[in-house]
Protein backbone atom coordinates (compact mmCIF):
# COMPACT_ATOMS: atom_id res chain seq x y z
CA UNK A 1 0.00 0.00 0.00
CA UNK A 2 1.26 3.41 -1.20
CA UNK A 3 1.94 6.40 1.37
CA UNK A 4 -1.36 8.00 0.25
CA UNK A 5 -4.22 8.51 3.11
CA UNK A 6 -4.67 5.21 4.04
CA UNK A 7 -0.50 4.26 3.46
CA UNK A 8 0.10 3.71 7.06
CA UNK A 9 -3.16 2.04 7.43
CA UNK A 10 -3.20 -2.29 7.76
CA UNK A 11 -6.35 -4.52 6.65
CA UNK A 12 -7.36 -6.65 8.90
CA UNK A 13 -9.81 -9.71 9.35
CA UNK A 14 -13.22 -8.22 10.34
CA UNK A 15 -16.81 -10.10 10.15
CA UNK A 16 -16.93 -12.93 7.45
CA UNK A 17 -17.06 -11.61 4.61
CA UNK A 18 -15.91 -8.39 5.28
CA UNK A 19 -12.37 -6.40 5.33
CA UNK A 20 -12.16 -3.71 7.81
CA UNK A 21 -9.42 -1.04 8.68
CA UNK A 22 -7.75 -0.03 11.31
CA UNK A 23 -5.64 1.82 12.76
CA UNK A 24 -2.14 0.36 13.12
CA UNK A 25 0.89 2.62 12.05
CA UNK A 26 3.88 1.48 10.93
CA UNK A 27 6.48 2.26 12.89
CA UNK A 28 10.85 3.43 13.32
CA UNK A 29 12.04 1.02 16.23
CA UNK A 30 15.41 1.96 17.37
CA UNK A 31 16.39 -0.78 19.18
CA UNK A 32 19.83 -0.97 21.73
CA UNK A 33 21.90 -4.64 21.07
CA UNK A 34 23.79 -4.11 24.52
CA UNK A 35 28.02 -4.92 24.33
CA UNK A 36 28.39 -8.42 24.02
CA UNK A 37 27.13 -10.71 21.58
CA UNK A 38 23.53 -11.89 19.64
CA UNK A 39 21.97 -12.72 22.84
CA UNK A 40 22.60 -9.13 24.72
CA UNK A 41 19.60 -7.74 22.69
CA UNK A 42 16.65 -7.51 24.92
CA UNK A 43 13.46 -9.63 24.52
CA UNK A 44 11.54 -7.01 23.71
CA UNK A 45 13.73 -5.36 21.11
CA UNK A 46 14.29 -8.93 19.69
CA UNK A 47 10.54 -9.00 19.32
CA UNK A 48 10.52 -6.04 17.58
CA UNK A 49 13.41 -6.70 15.06
CA UNK A 50 11.45 -10.22 14.08
CA UNK A 51 8.32 -7.65 13.35
CA UNK A 52 9.94 -5.64 10.91
CA UNK A 53 10.26 -5.82 7.38
CA UNK A 54 13.25 -3.95 7.21
CA UNK A 55 16.25 -4.45 9.47
CA UNK A 56 19.35 -1.85 9.51
CA UNK A 57 22.46 -2.85 11.44
CA UNK A 58 24.72 0.82 12.65
CA UNK A 59 28.01 0.01 11.78
CA UNK A 60 30.54 2.75 12.35
CA UNK A 61 29.82 3.94 16.01
CA UNK A 62 30.58 0.82 17.73
CA UNK A 63 31.09 -3.18 17.15
CA UNK A 64 30.02 -6.54 18.76
CA UNK A 65 31.96 -9.60 19.79
CA UNK A 66 30.39 -11.25 16.75
CA UNK A 67 29.53 -10.66 13.21
CA UNK A 68 26.58 -9.68 11.13
CA UNK A 69 25.68 -12.70 10.23
CA UNK A 70 25.65 -14.36 14.11
CA UNK A 71 23.34 -11.38 14.36
CA UNK A 72 21.27 -12.86 11.09
CA UNK A 73 20.94 -16.18 12.17
CA UNK A 74 19.80 -15.59 16.47
CA UNK A 75 17.18 -12.50 15.00
CA UNK A 76 15.80 -14.74 12.33
CA UNK A 77 16.02 -11.51 10.03
CA UNK A 78 18.72 -10.33 6.86
CA UNK A 79 20.27 -7.26 8.25
CA UNK A 80 21.05 -3.98 6.08
CA UNK A 81 24.33 -2.57 6.92
CA UNK A 82 24.19 0.93 7.72
CA UNK A 83 27.43 2.71 7.23
CA UNK A 84 27.85 6.55 8.55
CA UNK A 85 27.29 7.85 4.45
CA UNK A 86 23.74 5.83 5.12
CA UNK A 87 22.55 7.18 8.01
CA UNK A 88 24.21 10.82 7.86
CA UNK A 89 23.52 11.24 3.94
CA UNK A 90 20.47 8.63 3.02
CA UNK A 91 18.42 8.79 6.46
CA UNK A 92 15.30 10.28 4.29
CA UNK A 93 15.26 6.42 2.41
CA UNK A 94 15.26 4.44 5.65
CA UNK A 95 12.63 6.77 6.79
CA UNK A 96 10.54 6.61 3.92
CA UNK A 97 10.35 2.82 4.52
CA UNK A 98 9.12 3.33 7.73
CA UNK A 99 6.53 5.12 6.66
CA UNK A 100 4.64 1.98 5.06
CA UNK A 101 6.08 -0.65 7.28
CA UNK A 102 7.88 -1.40 10.23
CA UNK A 103 11.18 -0.89 10.09
CA UNK A 104 14.29 -1.53 13.03
CA UNK A 105 17.41 0.64 13.24
CA UNK A 106 19.98 -1.55 15.12
CA UNK A 107 22.49 0.05 17.62
CA UNK A 108 25.48 -1.42 19.66
CA UNK A 109 25.22 -0.13 23.11
CA UNK A 110 22.11 1.96 23.21
CA UNK A 111 20.23 3.93 20.71
CA UNK A 112 21.14 7.32 22.16
CA UNK A 113 25.21 6.67 22.74
CA UNK A 114 25.86 8.92 19.69
CA UNK A 115 23.99 11.98 18.46
CA UNK A 116 23.44 11.04 15.18
CA UNK A 117 21.03 9.07 16.04
CA UNK A 118 19.23 11.43 18.20
CA UNK A 119 18.95 13.60 14.47
CA UNK A 120 17.19 10.19 13.08
CA UNK A 121 14.63 10.66 15.69
CA UNK A 122 14.33 14.28 14.76
CA UNK A 123 13.95 13.71 10.68
CA UNK A 124 11.55 10.81 11.92
CA UNK A 125 9.37 13.31 13.70
CA UNK A 126 9.15 16.00 11.32
CA UNK A 127 7.97 13.09 8.63
CA UNK A 128 5.19 12.20 11.03
CA UNK A 129 6.85 8.95 11.03
CA UNK A 130 6.17 7.42 14.70
CA UNK A 131 9.52 5.35 16.55
CA UNK A 132 9.78 3.68 19.36
CA UNK A 133 13.23 3.21 21.52
CA UNK A 134 14.63 0.33 23.19
CA UNK A 135 17.05 0.49 24.79
CA UNK A 136 19.90 -1.57 26.00
CA UNK A 137 23.03 -1.26 27.91
CA UNK A 138 25.73 0.71 26.98
CA UNK A 139 29.58 1.81 27.68
CA UNK A 140 28.20 4.52 29.80
CA UNK A 141 26.74 2.79 32.50
CA UNK A 142 29.06 -0.73 31.95
CA UNK A 143 31.99 1.07 33.07
CA UNK A 144 30.98 0.36 36.63
CA UNK A 145 31.84 -3.53 36.16
CA UNK A 146 35.79 -1.47 37.45
CA UNK A 147 34.59 -0.95 40.63
CA UNK A 148 34.06 3.03 40.14
CA UNK A 149 30.98 4.58 41.46
CA UNK A 150 28.75 6.16 38.46
CA UNK A 151 27.53 9.31 39.81
CA UNK A 152 31.58 10.18 40.54
CA UNK A 153 32.58 10.69 36.91
CA UNK A 154 31.96 13.98 34.94
CA UNK A 155 32.05 14.65 31.24
CA UNK A 156 32.47 11.91 28.91
CA UNK A 157 35.59 12.62 26.24
CA UNK A 158 36.37 11.40 23.21
CA UNK A 159 40.03 10.54 22.26
CA UNK A 160 40.29 10.81 18.36
CA UNK A 161 43.45 9.50 16.43
CA UNK A 162 46.32 11.94 16.22
CA UNK A 163 48.03 12.41 12.08
CA UNK A 164 51.03 13.63 11.60
CA UNK A 165 49.74 17.46 10.70
CA UNK A 166 46.49 17.20 13.54
CA UNK A 167 47.33 16.52 17.39
CA UNK A 168 44.06 18.04 19.37
CA UNK A 169 44.55 18.35 22.66
CA UNK A 170 41.04 19.84 23.89
CA UNK A 171 40.03 15.93 25.30
CA UNK A 172 42.80 16.18 27.80
CA UNK A 173 41.77 20.28 29.03
CA UNK A 174 38.50 18.29 30.00
CA UNK A 175 39.53 16.01 31.53
CA UNK A 176 42.23 17.96 33.73
CA UNK A 177 39.07 19.89 34.68
CA UNK A 178 36.56 16.54 35.29
CA UNK A 179 39.81 15.75 37.90
CA UNK A 180 40.32 19.45 39.50
CA UNK A 181 36.46 18.80 40.40
CA UNK A 182 37.36 15.20 42.08
CA UNK A 183 35.33 13.38 39.01
CA UNK A 184 36.50 10.39 36.78
CA UNK A 185 36.55 10.56 33.36
CA UNK A 186 35.70 8.02 30.83
CA UNK A 187 37.63 8.40 27.67
CA UNK A 188 35.73 6.94 24.84
CA UNK A 189 38.72 5.57 22.03
CA UNK A 190 38.12 6.74 18.22
CA UNK A 191 36.87 4.16 15.57
CA UNK A 192 37.99 4.56 11.95
CA UNK A 193 35.80 2.40 10.02
CA UNK A 194 34.98 2.93 6.23
CA UNK A 195 37.22 5.64 6.12
CA UNK A 196 39.26 7.29 2.90
CA UNK A 197 42.88 7.97 2.75
CA UNK A 198 42.77 12.35 1.99
CA UNK A 199 44.14 11.23 -1.35
CA UNK A 200 41.18 9.21 -2.20
CA UNK A 201 38.60 11.60 -0.88
CA UNK A 202 40.23 14.43 -2.85
CA UNK A 203 40.09 11.97 -5.90
CA UNK A 204 36.72 10.56 -5.49
CA UNK A 205 37.80 7.44 -5.45
CA UNK A 206 35.33 5.16 -3.56
CA UNK A 207 38.53 3.59 -1.99
CA UNK A 208 38.40 3.05 1.84
CA UNK A 209 41.23 2.08 4.52
CA UNK A 210 41.19 -1.20 6.78
CA UNK A 211 38.97 -0.66 9.98
CA UNK A 212 41.03 1.01 12.83
CA UNK A 213 40.45 0.79 16.93
CA UNK A 214 42.46 2.87 19.58
CA UNK A 215 43.52 0.55 21.76
CA UNK A 216 44.39 1.95 25.67
CA UNK A 217 48.12 1.63 24.76
CA UNK A 218 47.28 4.47 22.00
CA UNK A 219 45.12 6.63 23.87
CA UNK A 220 47.69 6.59 26.97
CA UNK A 221 50.84 7.55 25.27
CA UNK A 222 48.96 10.48 23.72
CA UNK A 223 47.84 11.67 26.87
CA UNK A 224 51.30 11.06 27.82
CA UNK A 225 52.83 13.12 24.80
CA UNK A 226 50.32 16.16 25.92
CA UNK A 227 51.68 16.15 29.64
CA UNK A 228 55.66 16.31 28.17
CA UNK A 229 54.39 18.78 26.00
CA UNK A 230 52.13 21.16 28.53
CA UNK A 231 56.18 20.47 31.29
CA UNK A 232 57.95 22.20 27.92
CA UNK A 233 55.25 25.10 27.60
CA UNK A 234 55.92 25.41 31.63
CA UNK A 235 53.09 23.91 33.22
CA UNK A 236 52.24 20.97 35.36
CA UNK A 237 49.37 19.36 34.37
CA UNK A 238 47.15 18.04 37.12
CA UNK A 239 46.91 14.58 35.22
CA UNK A 240 50.72 13.19 34.73
CA UNK A 241 52.07 9.79 34.53
CA UNK A 242 51.47 8.69 37.89
CA UNK A 243 47.62 8.89 37.77
CA UNK A 244 45.85 6.30 38.11
CA UNK A 245 43.77 5.22 35.26
CA UNK A 246 41.68 1.77 34.13
CA UNK A 247 41.67 0.19 31.32
CA UNK A 248 39.02 -1.73 29.73
CA UNK A 249 38.36 -3.78 26.73
CA UNK A 250 35.12 -5.61 25.09
CA UNK A 251 32.79 -4.39 28.21
CA UNK A 252 30.01 -7.24 28.54
CA UNK A 253 31.83 -9.59 26.73
CA UNK A 254 33.33 -13.49 28.40
CA UNK A 255 36.27 -12.28 27.47
CA UNK A 256 35.99 -8.97 29.38
CA UNK A 257 39.14 -7.34 30.71
CA UNK A 258 40.25 -4.51 33.00
CA UNK A 259 43.15 -3.35 34.19
CA UNK A 260 44.08 -1.05 36.65
CA UNK A 261 47.42 1.20 37.11
CA UNK A 262 49.15 4.44 36.41
CA UNK A 263 48.63 6.77 33.42
CA UNK A 264 52.35 4.97 32.09
CA UNK A 265 51.30 1.46 32.90
CA UNK A 266 48.57 1.71 30.60
CA UNK A 267 50.66 2.35 27.75
CA UNK A 268 52.44 -1.05 28.23
CA UNK A 269 49.35 -3.42 29.55
CA UNK A 270 47.87 -5.88 27.37
CA UNK A 271 44.31 -6.34 26.68
CA UNK A 272 43.65 -8.05 23.93
CA UNK A 273 41.18 -6.94 20.49
CA UNK A 274 38.97 -4.00 20.68
CA UNK A 275 36.39 -2.30 21.97
CA UNK A 276 38.71 -0.50 24.22
CA UNK A 277 37.63 2.37 26.83
CA UNK A 278 39.87 4.49 29.56
CA UNK A 279 39.19 6.10 32.67
CA UNK A 280 41.22 8.94 34.36
CA UNK A 281 40.24 8.69 38.08
CA UNK A 282 39.83 11.14 40.18
CA UNK A 283 38.92 11.37 43.86
CA UNK A 284 38.21 7.75 45.02
CA UNK A 285 35.94 6.47 47.90
CA UNK A 286 37.69 3.50 49.91
CA UNK A 287 35.78 1.43 48.47
CA UNK A 288 36.68 2.29 44.78
CA UNK A 289 39.68 2.07 45.65
CA UNK A 290 39.38 -1.13 46.88
CA UNK A 291 37.89 -2.45 44.09
CA UNK A 292 40.11 -0.87 41.62
CA UNK A 293 42.84 -3.25 43.29
CA UNK A 294 41.14 -6.65 42.14
CA UNK A 295 42.52 -5.55 38.98
CA UNK A 296 45.91 -3.73 39.98
CA UNK A 297 48.65 -4.20 37.23
CA UNK A 298 50.88 -3.62 40.39
CA UNK A 299 49.65 -3.10 43.68
CA UNK A 300 52.80 -0.53 44.48
CA UNK A 301 51.11 1.46 42.39
CA UNK A 302 48.39 2.85 44.44
CA UNK A 303 50.61 2.70 47.59
CA UNK A 304 52.28 5.02 45.84
CA UNK A 305 50.06 7.72 44.26
CA UNK A 306 46.32 6.64 44.61
CA UNK A 307 46.25 7.65 48.96
CA UNK A 308 46.72 10.94 47.66
CA UNK A 309 42.97 11.18 45.85
CA UNK A 310 40.83 9.43 48.13
CA UNK A 311 37.74 11.01 49.83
Amino acid sequence: MGAGPLGRWRRVAAAPGLAALTASPSMLYLVGLGLGDAKDITVKGLEAVRRCRRVYLEAYTSVLTVGKEALEEFYGKELILADRETVEQEADSILKEADVCDVAFLVVGDPFGATTHSDLVLRAVKLGVPYKVIHNASIMNAVGCCGLQLYSFGETVSIVFWTDTWKPESFFDRIEKNRQNGMHTLCLLDIKVKEQSLENLMKGRKIYEPPRYMSVNQAAEQLLAIIRNRRLQGEEPEVTENTICVGLARVGAPDQKIASGTLHQMSTVELGGPLHSLIVTGTMHPLELEMLKLFSVDSSSFENNAFQRTA
